[in-house]
């Protein structure tokens, strides 16, 4: 093969790997780019789970029945926000931020903890075999969560919101006497108008409102 031909068949073929590697890049660049991932949020390491109480200082155990949530919160891990100042009806979605639980059980958990300090709390199970022997069975408290939710008053300003109803009762033969009923609601200044200032804003709106939660439980006599 003579030169000028040697010249043209190189060029051809450097054309031809040109053109192959602009097909190839035009098509990685058309695939879909994965997701990433969300971010996962919890309420933090919380209290100690060692109890500092004497124990002829503890008060009476207390059945804890499972958190139950009303509407958007039941179930749900999206971190959720609410614009006050355009619709406060509107609950929307943070895309990019998840709990790692639903909140209800989050809540349940800052609960125990909160009560733990100064009695033992059982679970519905563990109090059968109590109501079973000669011992008076322990009062139930059961919670229903009804907010959770990052809560903007402007685009600024904004808050944790957490609002749930204690209510306290005592088995009897009978059913159950109703000891007490209580609504509460706590609100914690977020730092930062993103997901990242409402979950630590409803972690602090959480960890208050289960201590006051074991405040009023006290108050009630429920020792």
């Amino acid at each position: 093969m003579n030169t000028p031909k040697k010249i043209a068949h190189s060029a051809c073929s450097a054309s031809a790997i040109a053109t192959f590697c602009l097909i190839f890049l035009a098509g990685c660049a058309a695939l879909p780019i994965p997701p990433s991932q969300p971010l996962v949020y919890d309420l933090g390491p919380g209290v100690a789970d060692a109890r500092t109480t004497p124990d002829h200082d503890l008060l009476a155990p207390l059945v804890l029945a499972e958190v139950e949530a009303a509407g958007p919160v039941d179930g749900n891990t999206a971190v959720q926000y609410r614009l006050a100042y355009a619709d406060a009806r509107q609950l929307r979605t943070y895309q990019r931020a998840r709990w790692s639980q639903p909140p209800a059980q989050l809540v349940q958990q800052s609960l125990r903890a909160a009560l733990g300090q100064r009695r033992a709390v059982l679970r519905p199970e563990d109090a059968q075999s109590t109501a079973r022997s000669d011992a008076a069975a322990p009062a139930v408290l059961r919670v229903e969560l009804e907010e959770f939710s990052h809560v903007f008053a402007s685009a600024s300003d904004s808050a944790g919101l957490v609002r749930l109803r204690a209510t306290l009762t005592q088995p009897t033969a009978t059913g159950s006497r109703l000891l007490g009923q209580r609504l509460f609601t706590v609100q914690k200044t977020a730092h930062s108008a993103n997901a990242a200032g409402g979950a630590h804003a409803l972690t602090d709106a959480t960890t208050q409102v289960a201590q006051e939660v074991a405040q009023w439980l006290e108050k009630m006599g429920a020792d």
